[in-house]
């Protein structure tokens, strides 16, 4: 039985098709919705319960345990 894996979604475009997309990025959301563009703070709390939320955050020695 063999396969053969076909790329989908962004794996299949080109990388300029990919770089249109990117642009568009946030184009959608009015600038009062933008909370943490304009509360920093606001913004390094969030970043830091998500790395909780990780199961601690941060990046793993090569070869370290767990």
């Amino acid at each position: 039985m063999e396969s053969t894996k076909q790329r989908r979604g962004f794996a299949c475009m080109t990388p300029e098709r990919r770089r249109e997309i990117a642009r568009k990025g946030g184009g959608s959301v009015p600038p009062e919705k933008r909370s943490f563009a304009k509360d920093r703070d606001l913004a390094a709390r969030a970043g830091a319960d998500g790395g909780r939320s990780s199961r601690g955050g941060g990046r793993r020695a090569a070869g370290g345990a767990g």
